[in-house]
């Protein structure tokens, strides 16, 4: 028996659907403002006519009427109605044109952006319940996620993070041996190696393309302290490592047990494992809400499926919680995980023992 409609509940999930599909399109609109340079041009350059903006740009007009007319509804741009004029406040510059600050997005946009691209993959990796390889994304995805992460480690892995786990910094400063594990392109790994010279860093990943985009940064960065290798988090080379740290890459890990026993095994007595994941409740109800919406998506179509392309294929998901990763780390044979501290998007575990 059909069930009576809730006119009411029917028009605001309705409204709700709007409002979600006019984001989508709004962080397509900013990813393609970025691409083209616009919110840079507009970045301290005050109220513009389109004609302005237009010269300045060199991008047709017409086009750009359009473009704004989708940013100043989504409040991405201000519109000064009354000179028909576009600016860039100082909190829309830092948001859509200020690489490298903690509050800009374009790298979580572009994110976004590289899944639509891959979309016809992602619905039949979704509908087989095959797994997707990492390297199976489009290097927009790549891109994207150093792009999103790097700001975050930028303003917290040096000045809150480390400091927060127990007698760690000062290893560091004085000269140890740390293992950055899943380091992607690198941006962690040269943060620690220009803030700890006398530290030694080896940045480790399984996707050769990343560990030569991390040789190549690493390398522009002037920073010497370091080395690369080309290994899986359960049977990298190196050994009485000081330090071992995983950001936001062990849930995408088909054997997160063997990675962490195999961490365990090559830090020295006293080293401690810090272990960075998106943060999460323990249970599900405890993650719906936007953040977890998030973090539940992208699971779905990047962090599960590179779970279950490889050996095991244990699937934790974006959203463990501290609960299900403290269990995969005793599993592994350490004793002690603690929260060290959390930002509002991760918590930090100390682990150790």
């Amino acid at each position: 028996m059909t069930e009576q409609v809730d006119e009411a509940k029917l028009e605001a999930l309705a409204g709700k659907v709007i409002g979600d599909v006019a984001g989508a399109m709004s962080l397509f609109m900013a990813y393609i403002g970025d691409q083209a340079g616009v919110y840079d041009i507009m970045d301290g350059a005050g109220a513009l006519t389109v004609d302005e903006l237009a010269a300045k740009t060199g991008i047709n007009a017409k086009y750009l009427s359009q473009w704004l007319g989708s940013n100043a509804a989504a409040c991405y741009v201000t519109h000064h109605a009354d000179e028909d004029r576009f600016s860039l406040s100082e909190e829309q510059a830092l948001v859509f044109a200020r690489e490298g600050q903690p509050a800009c997005m374009q790298g979580f946009f572009q994110s976004v952006v590289s899944q639509y691209e891959t979309q016809a993959k992602a619905v039949e990796t979704f509908k087989s319940g095959k797994g997707r390889p990492w390297g199976d994304h489009s290097e927009c995805c790549f891109c994207g996620t150093d792009r999103f992460f790097r700001p975050g480690y930028a303003a917290n892995l040096i000045d809150n993070w480390i400091p927060a786990l127990g007698g760690v910094e000062e290893k560091l400063k004085t000269g140890a041996k740390i293992a950055d594990i899943a380091c992607g392109h690198g941006s962690s790994t040269i943060l620690m190696a220009q803030a700890y010279p006398n530290s030694t860093i080896v940045g480790i990943d399984f996707h050769e393309p990343s560990i030569e985009e991390a040789r190549a940064k690493a390398k522009e960065a002037g920073v010497s302290n370091v080395e690369f290798q080309v290994a899986r988090a359960q049977d990298f080379e190196g050994s009485d490592f000081d330090f071992a740290c995983i950001f936001d890459a062990l849930h995408d890990m088909g054997d997160p047990v063997g990675a962490a026993s195999h961490i365990r095994k090559a830090l020295s007595p006293d080293g401690t494992f810090m272990l960075v994941e998106p943060l999460a409740g323990d249970s599900m109800s405890e993650n719906l809400h936007p953040l977890g919406q998030i973090f539940y998506a992208f699971s779905t179509t990047i962090c599960t499926p590179t779970s279950v392309a490889q050996e095991v294929g244990l699937g934790l998901g974006a959203q463990a919680g501290q609960k299900r990763l403290t269990e995969v780390l005793n599993q592994a044979g350490f004793s002690n995980v603690s929260r060290a501290t959390e930002t509002p998007t991760n918590m930090v575990l100390e682990v150790t023992g």
